[in-house]
């Protein structure tokens, strides 16, 4: 599994519904963070590495209503304490 993080721009007051609806419906979401800044909502998801990351945003994120925009980010390596 690899992890991809997703910023996502909400319409106005959609926020916290977006939110609702990707955690109940996509199963590789692992984390929904509201944040404050240019974009609402930070998601984590985790793919399987053969899994077509511009197809699964694409598919996925910015197809459910309320989404306006996404900024995807790739990872590399994951460090702990």
């Amino acid at each position: 599994m690899r992890a991809i993080f997703v910023l996502i721009k909400c319409e106005m007051g959609a926020a916290y519904r977006v939110a609702r609806h990707m955690a109940d419906s996509i199963e590789e979401l692992s984390e929904m963070h509201s944040i404050s800044g240019t974009y609402d909502l930070l998601g984590k998801f985790y793919l399987e590495p053969d899994q077509d990351v511009g197809l699964f945003v694409v598919d996925k994120v910015q197809t459910v209503a309320g989404v306006k925009d996404t900024l995807t980010m790739l990872t590399y390596n994951a460090f702990t304490a």
